[in-house]
């Protein structure tokens, strides 16, 4: 059997740039990007926190160490500079690599920069 798990996630991630004339993708920091084990091109759906939008695209890479999420294309009708925003990626797994399963969690602040990393959602309590 294989399970469609959360892979990674750059939580609450602010847009920097939203350029519609761009090829179409998300520029993640470089270092973020590596942080998080997302791959250049790798599918990534986008939460917005902002307006509630919700999309798919792919990440291409961005100068290591500028703190740059780009939504470019289309996409940058659904998000804007300032927006926060929940980039996450998905991956199949079989049995077997569930077992020791974690996903990688970053956690950012207001300038993306990374203000913790986990392997686990807490628990929410009522």
């Amino acid at each position: 059997m294989q399970c469609t798990m959360l892979k990674a996630k750059l939580h609450q991630a602010r847009v920097t740039h939203a350029e519609l004339e761009y090829e179409g993708s998300c520029a993640i920091d470089g270092e973020l990007m590596d942080m998080a084990g997302i791959l250049e091109y790798e599918q990534i759906q986008i939460y917005n926190l902002e307006n509630g939008e919700r999309f798919t695209t792919y990440a291409i890479r961005g100068e290591d160490g500028s703190r740059m999420i780009s939504v470019n294309g289309a996409a940058a009708h659904k998000a804007g500079p300032g927006h926060r925003v929940i980039i996450c990626t998905y991956a199949a797994y079989s049995s077997a690599e569930l077992i020791n399963f974690k996903p990688r969690l970053i956690y950012l602040d207001e300038g993306n920069a990374i203000k913790s990393t986990s392997n686990a959602i807490p628990v929410q309590v009522a």
